[in-house]
């Protein structure tokens, strides 16, 4: 029996979560033992994944034929104009100014999910995409959370400089799935299988940790 749209996205969702865990570098900002020097890398790496990202969600959407998932990741590409705004409190609270930007040299294990994300713009089907980007962005959500807290907490960051971080924990409003289960629901009626959006996801999460792990194997 075919997996309803909302089934599937709740499953590949629990599928991920046992993995949530692995990330080490958020363990180590929660508990105030991260370098404070983190946040600035974290700053500079985003620089260059906000900035992709809204390329490649624009990209998606331009590939959408079905209007649900086109309006979707339409909606995502306006949400990392949004954070590109938010990234420059935390650029400036960690001392990056455009020339500090500009020298930076990001680092592949970072950089290897805005070009999985860009693969997938030219070669995922769109709903199988929706799919493991929701699944992703269940973790992406819970990670900043605890970093805003913890920036708060240990590090001593006002609320402008947390802005990226809170942009990004705020809870889902009411309805705010509608879009991505009828993305979704569209696909399945279409024959497409859950393999492949399972395959994503699962890739997804991977590169998410590297991120994360390549960070906090940084030098302090």
């Amino acid at each position: 029996m075919t997996e309803s749209a909302r089934e599937l996205l709740a499953a590949v969702q629990r599928e991920l979560a046992p993995h949530d865990d692995e990330n080490r570098l958020v363990h180590l900002i929660a508990g105030g033992t991260a370098p404070r020097s983190v946040f600035r890398l974290i700053a500079a790496e985003e620089h260059h994944i906000v900035a992709s990202d809204w390329r490649s969600f624009l990209h998606l959407a331009a590939r959408s034929t079905e209007r649900n998932a086109r309006e979707f990741f339409a909606g995502l590409a306006q949400g990392e104009g949004v954070a590109l705004e938010k990234l420059a409190a935390l650029n400036a609270a960690t001392g990056l100014d455009d020339e500090a930007l500009r020298e930076y040299e990001p680092l592949a294990g970072c950089q290897a999910y805005p070009a999985y994300l860009a693969w997938l713009a030219l070669n995922g089907d769109p709903a199988d995409v929706v799919v493991a980007i929701t699944a992703n962005f269940a973790a992406w959500g819970s990670y900043c959370a605890t970093i805003a807290e913890a920036m708060r907490e240990h590090y001593g960051f006002d609320d402008d400089a947390c802005g990226f971080f809170d942009l990004f924990a705020s809870p889902p409003e009411p309805g705010a799935d509608a879009l991505p289960v009828a993305a979704v629901r569209a696909g399945i009626e279409a024959g497409r299988g859950s393999r492949e959006a399972r395959r994503y996801a699962r890739l997804f999460q991977s590169y998410e940790l590297q991120f994360w792990n390549t960070l906090a194997d940084q030098p302090g």
